[in-house]
């Protein structure tokens, strides 16, 4: 019996399946399809960006080096100088419904603290990429997979969880839905899922055009719609406002594709080829909670929403960032009461308040009298400092709050990268994915009641170039900062926090 099922082997479900191994548990991953590889996961249509929030969780379990590589990034552009000793300007600011901004006009010094390091920057990359990268990585962890194993029955009796898969039982602790947007894990498991109803359907699709000089490159708003084309291998994007009417379950004919094409850009524009196309709603659905018992969801499973602006992906690496050390905590028997519950309490806001973001850009592309007066207000503010800087961190993924109780401007936060002064980062001590007490003094008694938490905490004591005028930091296992304070020899609170996080100590 394994302590954890997975449900799905996309990116979120592998990345899950690695932090928990990274802890210790036995985990298998039920994946549906029977190959690793999909025309849709590689480029061009499986073409996804990362954010810098993505890219840091990349680089705090030591896999930034292989992600930039499979994803054909040059890692200098990602990071810092690393000699810098100020954090430097974002070069990249998301768009919003196509609007796209400058990022010059970010204003730094509204943004949190951030320290240089290696991940700063967000990239493109593909779901051909990250799931090679992350197959590698659960491999070597000895995670095992079973393919061509979609889920069809679940059945849990307060102890166990049983998931028929692929004709056979599987028996765990706990099971985790990573099964995509049409979860079947979600549906078995009684979750409700609400929300709103689609007001378009989406298309992507790789194509030849006679004309493709006719078409405008870049996104481009029309009366009927809206089409994106890029010089990616023929790539095209449609948004068709049909109230998402289309059947999805029919095949996507050259013709269907080249009649929307056609009713949205005004044109007589002719397909001559299409070599692989998919559609997609702007449906936003959400589950009303993440835990069923020894049942949970993560990334699609948990939310769905259209891929404006690039965030599910983003969105789902961040539910297993925080889910998989509670559920590893949980299944070695350490968690501190309501720790799982948690993983609901912090991830459903920042779910829901994505949903909303994809919402309202759909509202400023409506055809119709409306949306276009609405479009340009919105253009207008966010062409300010200020509307760049919202813009910015609303999708760079680093700058959410979880609320842990605590006042302190940190506390709650993506930790920044700390360097101490032999050059050790923070990033470098979470590879093995524990809690990290960063003792900036050298405190006889913080390095005394760390000793309570060995194996579960990582101490690191020294020096650093800038320690933002603290002395001590705790940081969770996802990189959040769960305690920090000026006067490290107040161990107190840091026994406090500790012990809400990491569980009773040894003895």
């Amino acid at each position: 019996m394994h302590d954890v099922i997975i449900a799905g082997g996309g990116p979120v479900g592998l990345f899950l399946a690695g932090e928990l191994a990274l802890s210790g548990c036995r985990v298998l991953v039920l994946e549906r399809d029977e190959e690793p590889s999909a025309p849709l996961k590689a480029l061009p249509l499986g073409l996804r960006g990362l954010n810098a929030g993505s890219a840091e969780a990349f680089y705090r379990r030591g896999l930034l080096p292989a992600m930039t590589k499979a994803s054909g990034v040059d890692e200098k552009r990602v990071g810092a100088d690393p000699e810098a000793v100020q954090a430097p300007a974002p070069r990249e600011v998301s768009h919003f419904a196509g609007m796209i901004l400058d990022a010059a006009d970010i204003d730094v010094a509204a943004l949190p603290d951030r320290l240089p390091g290696p991940a700063m920057e967000g990239f493109l990359t593909s779901l051909e990429a990250v799931c090679s990268v992350l197959t590698e990585r659960v491999a070597v962890l000895g995670v095992e997979i079973v393919r061509g194993a979609p889920v069809t029955a679940v059945v849990q009796d307060g102890r166990t969880v049983t998931a028929t898969a692929g004709g056979r039982e599987f028996r765990a602790h706990w099971l985790v839905g990573c099964d995509g947007g049409r979860s079947t894990v979600r549906t078995l498991a009684g979750f409700d899922f609400v929300g709103t109803e689609p007001l378009f359907t989406g298309y992507v699709a790789q194509v030849a055009l006679a004309e493709p000089e006719r078409l405008s490159l870049g996104f481009n708003l029309t009366p009927n719609g809206m089409y994106l084309r890029t010089p990616l291998e023929g790539y095209l994007g449609m948004m068709d406002f049909d109230g998402g009417t289309f059947d999805r379950s029919k095949p996507l004919t050259r013709e269907h594709l080249q009649s929307v094409l056609r009713r949205i850009t005004g044109t007589d524009v002719t397909l001559t080829d299409v070599r692989l196309a998919s559609s997609f709603t702007d449906r936003a659905m959400q589950a009303t909670t993440y835990r069923q018992g020894r049942v949970l969801l993560a990334g699609d499973a948990a939310h769905i929403h259209s891929p404006l602006g690039g965030q599910g992906l983003n969105l789902g690496m961040g539910d297993a960032m925080n889910l998989g050390w509670k559920l590893a905590a949980t299944v070695h028997g350490h968690a501190p009461d309501g720790l799982l519950d948690t993983y609901t309490s912090e991830r459903h806001p920042v779910g829901a308040s994505v949903l909303d973001w994809s919402r309202a850009q759909v509202a400023t592309m409506k055809p119709g009298p409306n949306a276009p007066a609405l479009r340009q207000l919105v253009l207008d503010l966010m062409s300010t400092p200020t509307g760049t800087t919202h813009v910015h961190r609303r999708t760079s993924g680093l700058f959410h709050r979880y609320d842990l109780g605590s006042e302190h401007p940190l506390v709650g936060r993506t930790a920044p990268d700390f360097r101490f002064e032999d050059g050790t980062r923070l990033g470098d001590l979470m590879h093995e994915g524990r809690s990290v007490l960063l003792d900036f003094s050298g405190t006889d008694g913080l390095r005394t009641a760390a000793e309570g938490w060995r194996g579960r905490l990582r101490y690191a004591s020294g020096p650093v170039r800038d320690g933002l005028g603290l002395e001590a930091v705790l940081i969770r296992p996802d990189g959040v900062v769960a305690w920090a304070c000026e006067h490290a020899s107040d161990g107190d609170t840091f026994e406090e926090a500790a012990a809400r996080w990491l569980g009773s100590p040894q003895r």
